[in-house]
């Protein structure tokens, strides 16, 4: 199953819902891409192995840490886990748009 395309992906932190608008171009066993939300727009690249997507980014607000993540996408939806650092992990969601 493709990644590639636009997503609009939503994390349930701590801190309520965080969306964020994602673009995917996956190429053999990785993927780059952009996102954009309301922590500003970041470049990212990942792996790619079979339907799990897998990628690491490293945020300053609102408070440095990085965070983890992991995507199996199924059709035009995914699911997944954001490791947030010393804060645990948080379910994830997306949707192709």
């Amino acid at each position: 199953m493709s990644a590639d395309g636009n997503w609009k992906i939503t994390i349930q932190s701590p801190m309520g819902a965080q969306e964020v608008e994602a673009k995917i171009a996956t190429n053999g066993d990785t993927f780059t891409g952009t996102t954009s939300g309301r922590m500003g727009d970041q470049t990212i690249e990942g792996k790619v192995a079979g339907d799990t997507l897998t990628w690491s980014t490293a945020i300053t607000q609102p408070m440095p840490m990085t965070l983890e993540f992991s995507a199996t996408v199924a059709g035009d939806s995914m699911s997944g886990n954001v490791k947030l650092g010393a804060f645990g992990s948080a379910p994830l969601t997306g949707v192709r748009v």
